[in-house]
């Protein structure tokens, strides 16, 4: 039974929300000057993530990455950290305040405070086309955590070592030569590429359902920092059915990495410049 129900409530529902972050002062990403100067960017290096693993790999500030779905429907999960100190990192949470649940072009993953600047900024992104579907879901979100092996104990008494956030420490581990407890800390919450995902309008559940990612599919990035990144090819592939299992068809996905020609005169984004009274 609902109870304490005001006489006003239909009022109430029906005042209309307001924007907390509007982002119209964020700086301008410029895209059209980074597709300018990616057109002479080369190749310089790359990264095969196998199935059910993470790998980290490392990105120049100024060059760009690009992280494509080469085989079958595959989702990643992404870390980025400042090469400089891993402490800065992606901050999922105040991202998806200035930008919204789900990332596309032209929007920027921004790093933990106290520096709050941008790490990355997308550039190009094939699955665009998709928007927001009938059911609220959309791609590239940040509203997702990753899966992780303790919420996998909670929800099922079992134990499973390839979930992403397990793959992302181990990955972290190897690449900084770091203990187990030296690099848990460091990961974090990531951008889900590829995974199509949303907030079910009766519950307000968080809700995966296939991904429309097809081989040659991609999302491209421009490093705007000195960068670490971490990718993980999901236990759920395309995130159809279940994750954090051997069920799902599993698939590598690809980093590539493209060097401008010249040196980018583009300057590094400085971090924030509050200073506390």
């Amino acid at each position: 039974m609902t109870r304490n129900i005001p006489e006003d409530a239909a009022d109430r529902r029906a005042v209309r929300p307001v924007i907390c972050y509007p982002n119209e002062t964020l700086p301008d990403p410029d895209l059209p000057g980074l597709q300018t100067l990616r057109l002479t960017a080369r190749k310089s290096g790359e990264c095969l993530v196998p199935p059910r693993e993470a790998r980290c790999f490392h990105v120049p500030a100024g060059h760009f990455f690009r992280i494509t779905s080469v085989e079958g429907p595959q989702v990643g999960d992404l870390n980025l950290w400042s090469a400089a100190d891993p402490r800065e990192r992606f901050y999922s949470g105040k991202t998806r305040a200035l930008h919204g649940t789900h990332l596309t072009r032209g929007d920027r993953m921004w790093s933990s405070f106290p520096h709050l600047r941008p790490m990355a900024t997308v550039t190009e992104d094939t699955l665009e086309w998709y928007g927001i579907d009938e059911f609220g879901g959309s791609v590239h979100d940040v509203i997702g955590t990753r899966c992780d092996p303790y919420t996998h104990r909670l929800l099922s008494g079992q134990d499973y070592h390839h979930c992403c956030h397990s793959n992302l420490v181990n990955a972290l581990m190897a690449d900084l030569n770091l203990s187990r407890d030296e690099a848990e800390p460091l990961v974090h919450d990531v951008l889900n590429v590829f995974m199509c995902t949303g907030f079910t309008r009766d519950t307000g559940q968080y809700f995966m359902k296939t991904s429309p990612v097809r081989p040659g599919d991609y999302l491209e990035f421009y490093a705007e920092i000195d960068l670490i990144g971490g990718l993980s090819a999901c236990p759920g592939g395309d995130c159809g059915s279940e994750h954090s299992s051997d069920a799902a068809a599993c698939y590598p996905l690809l980093v590539e990495i493209f060097a401008p020609l010249g040196p980018t005169v583009r300057e590094q984004p400085r971090s924030s410049s509050y200073s506390w009274p």
